[in-house]
């Protein structure tokens, strides 16, 4: 007898096939069998007739690190479908530390107050997700951003050969300890330090074990060719196989800018090169307000972060920097760029900056750096979003078979300790509102498509072999879902409000959503092995 039986509904099982109705069933965590089963008996049969039944989501870029840690449920994802999170993304991850004091440094969307292990190694990063009651699986990369750190500290130095041996020594360590892939994001610090000569080692480490690189590239605006060159040329050289996140080019480059990198992308590939890339399917753009800062302003830690701050000839200096991280600050669109998150000033988020400068009497962007001064030692989770894309950017990356979607947000939940944390103006409908807008609304691709690059396009390219189909021997995990309902409903003004649309939710062969509703299920598990 199994466990669960779908009855009727409308498979898309993310090998590209197209839908057609049929039946799933499960048992001790796995699909065991999948088409008519009339006479097959079950502890459970669900009617699915008239909903989708595709494989779960797979998140390969998400910055969920810490807040998985402090509360596992992954209640934003569960709700719109997700079963598997790919985190320590753009170069962060919250291990290796060579103090348990650095944690708070180096761990996206730290949170006071969060009860948890405590770690140095990968290792023991892992075993302290592993302790977690987990809503989703999760696969962990370690980033450069975390080993730079474990080797210079807040030293403005990218390192010497030797300190970079070490610190490949550090990624080979994370890897043989069940890092999924390696991680940089050089638009941050301290990887905005580093040149190819300093990041060619490591991923030389990730090549060895046939794991991704995953780079947030140094620059998508004016010099976009430079940043999408030199990821090119580190993989080139390292021979690993490259992920560029979150590919669409920003505010400020020109208009044939994403067409351009597509064509050096064919370029390298035809020359032996392992390359693809993934979208945030939004025009909005979000990041860490600190990033806006010129590196010589980042460099110290966060008690000299927040002097220059104070200082006046220092600000006057920072808004003077002729190359900052968003050139939409530079142009002064300042209507174009929201509040997301913040921790002392949660009364104005979700206002552009334009109307925050207005309101307290100040220019726009003296206004952004006295937020981040207020923020106190939650400067680095002070976040801001721009409208810094363009759809048809998007749509033409859609379009190429080996883009896959991402959310590059976190997971959190509108209760608990993390109920005051956004992570993504999408962040809790960034899969709906893909299947939604582009899916539905705009047929930009079609569902099958639509499915396979949020499922098996993900799997395939992450090494996952028993995720993102519904194939037997696979895992159970299983979105089901309303393709004429599913919907985001999220906003700046009201960003934590969860997705509709979703019937059911499997995770390991576990319900976590059941009839709309979340179940107490939290069935998921720290992927070690690859």
């Amino acid at each position: 007898m199994f466990d669960y039986i779908l009855k009727g509904g409308e498979i898309f099982d993310g090998t590209g096939r197209d839908g057609y109705l049929g039946d799933i069933a499960i048992k001790d965590g796995r699909i065991n069998d999948v088409g008519t089963l009339k006479d097959a008996k079950a502890k459970e049969e669900i009617d699915v007739s008239g909903l989708a039944v595709s494989p779960g989501f797979i998140d390969m870029h998400t910055h969920s690190d810490f807040t998985l840690i402090a509360d596992g449920r992954a209640e934003s994802q569960v709700h719109q479908g997700v079963t598997t999170e790919v985190i320590g993304q753009c170069g962060i991850s919250c291990a290796p530390v060579c103090s348990h004091d650095h944690i708070p440094t180096v761990s996206p969307w730290y949170t006071e107050g969060a009860s948890h292990q405590q770690w140095h190694s990968f290792s023991e990063y892992l075993d302290a997700l592993d302790a977690t009651e987990l809503g989703v699986n999760v696969m962990a990369f370690v980033g450069h951003g975390t080993i730079h750190r474990a080797v210079l500290g807040d030293e403005m130095r990218a390192g010497e050969p030797d300190e970079v041996e070490q610190m490949a020594r550090m990624v080979d360590e994370a890897m043989d300890q069940g890092a999924a892939g390696f991680s940089s994001g050089l638009e941050y610090w301290p990887g905005i330090l580093a040149s190819p000569e300093h990041l060619v080692p490591l991923c030389e480490v990730a090549a060895k074990y046939k794991r991704l690189y995953a780079t947030h590239v140094r620059n998508r605006d004016t010099q976009y060719d430079l940043g999408f060159t030199e990821a090119i040329s580190t993989a080139r050289q390292s021979d690993a196989k490259l992920q560029i996140s979150h590919i669409q080019p920003k505010f400020g480059a020109p208009k044939h800018a994403m067409e351009h990198t597509l064509e050096m992308i064919d370029i390298a590939r035809r020359h032996d090169s392992d390359i693809a890339f993934d979208v945030i399917p939004h025009d909005w753009n979000h990041t860490i307000m600190a990033g806006i800062l010129p590196k010589w302003a980042q460099a110290g830690g966060f008690e000299e972060v927040r002097k220059r701050l104070s200082n006046h000839e220092d600000r006057e200096r920072i808004k003077a920097n002729p190359k900052p991280m968003w050139l939409i600050v530079k142009a002064e669109k300042w209507s174009d760029i929201v509040l997301l998150n913040a921790t002392h000033n949660k009364d104005i988020i979700g206002a552009d900056f334009e109307e925050i400068g207005r309101m307290r009497g100040v220019d726009p962007y003296d206004a952004v750096l006295d937020i981040m001064l207020e923020e106190g030692d939650n400067l680095m989770g002070a976040l801001w979003s721009s409208k810094s894309f363009l759809d048809s950017d998007i749509d033409l990356c859609l379009q190429q078979p080996e883009c896959a979607v991402i959310s590059d947000t976190v997971a959190v939940a509108n209760d608990g300790i993390l109920k005051d944390h956004v992570g993504s103006l999408s962040g809790y409908g960034w899969a709906a509102r893909f299947l939604q807008y582009y899916v539905r609304d705009r047929a930009v691709l079609g569902l099958t498509e639509g499915l396979r690059k949020l499922t098996s396009i993900p799997a395939e390219r992450l090494g996952l072999k028993d995720k993102g189909k519904l194939l037997p021997g696979y895992c159970a995990d299983i979105c089901v879902f309303d393709p004429d309902s599913i919907a985001s409903n999220c906003s700046a003004k009201n960003p934590r409000r969860y997705a509709t649309g979703i019937a059911h939710v499997l995770v390991n062969g576990k319900l976590s959503i059941h009839y709309g509703a979340r179940t107490p299920v939290n069935a998921g598990r720290v992927v070690r092995e690859f």
